[in-house]
């Protein structure tokens, strides 16, 4: 069994190719041919925690594997990031394990490479103004994917920590072409700008409706269990797309606040969410019908998108001769 470290994985995961490959991995999924079950998760409510169990088998990746997952939002300021994985790929002929990988360097980049490939689908193609909602892992890794693909020149950041806003806009102004600053608000960053990329783990919205500009497309990847990012109005008027209607419809742990709530308080129903993003890829579903028209693309993370990055990770690792090989037995 190769053994992957963080390092490791973050050296060998290419970006745009991820990107690439999980858009197969999105079609496989809205087609049936991938298997991903709802995630279920073991809670620690002391710590308002969870450990979660995500399974995926890609057979067009030829991949098959499960990734443990925990939320932890109180690590948050600390050296220790909210989210930690790790993913155990098992060869899909005779279920042997055969890679030990650390999974959090994939969650942040599957996460945010998912989200740019809603873009590249939903976006207008001259969208170049982004709203950075939100300061952590997930907020660096939306910036970095959205700039493969659209003419991004100008990022704004906000989040309730000004002097983290400040940090990552400084971090991501190093790495990428564009001019990159802090802002107060989020209404200010979500002022006229034509992506808005949220990642955060607030209770209450910070997409609302009033502070949009015509045609802008919005990425949501947040999750508490307590609330939202995205307030009603802009879900009831947005073209709503996610990585599968079943998981993001289901109940805790696995579904979407986002789209639940407003459906149980009468403002959507469910046939509101106009498609999948695998539906888009495969041309089965149309995507924005105009210049002016708003798009929400709401994830909740689905594990064929881990199975597809870990194939990508295991394949470039014995390429290029990089990890550990144990024995179990």
């Amino acid at each position: 069994m190769l053994v992957l470290g963080p390092t490791q994985v973050e050296t060998l995961l290419d970006l745009d190719e991820l990107i690439d490959t999980l858009a197969s991995a999105m079609a496989d999924l809205s087609a049936g041919r991938a298997s991903a079950p709802d995630r279920v998760a073991a809670l620690v409510p002391e710590r308002e925690a969870l450990l979660a169990a995500m399974p995926g088998h890609v057979p067009s990746a030829g991949v098959l594997m499960s990734k443990l997952v925990s939320l932890f939002p109180h690590n948050a300021g600390t050296p220790l990031p909210t989210h930690q994985a790790l993913i155990v790929v098992f060869d899909p002929e005779t279920g042997e394990p055969v890679g030990l990988l650390d999974g959090t360097a994939i969650t942040a980049e599957r996460t945010g490479a998912c989200s740019a490939l809603s873009a590249r689908l939903l976006a207008r193609e001259d969208a170049s103004v982004l709203a950075v909602l939100g300061t952590g892992v997930q907020a660096r890794s939306h910036a970095r994917a959205m700039c493969r693909v659209r003419p991004i020149r100008q990022i704004r950041v906000a989040g309730r920590n000004p002097a983290k806003a400040a940090a990552l806009a400084e971090d991501l102004s190093s790495v990428l072409d564009a001019e990159v600053r802090a802002v107060p608000t989020c209404a200010e960053a979500l002022d006229g700008a034509d992506i808005a990329a949220a990642a955060t783990h607030t209770t209450d919205p910070v997409v609302r409706r009033p502070w949009l500009a015509p045609g802008v497309h919005i990425t949501s990847v947040g999750y508490n269990p307590k609330g939202r990012e995205i307030d009603d109005a802009t879900v009831a008027e947005a073209l709503v797309c996610v990585e599968s209607r079943r998981t993001a419809l289901a109940p805790f742990p696995t579904g979407s606040n986002d789209l639940l709530e407003p459906i149980r308080d009468g403002v959507i129903t469910a046939g509101h969410v106009h498609t999948e993003l695998g539906e888009l890829v495969a041309g089965d579903k149309p995507g924005r019908t105009s210049p002016e028209q708003i798009t929400l693309y709401k994830s909740v993370g689905v594990a064929v998108q881990d199975a597809a990055a870990a194939a990508l990770v295991l394949a470039a690792a014995r390429d290029r001769g990089i990890g550990e090989e144990i024995t179990l037995r």
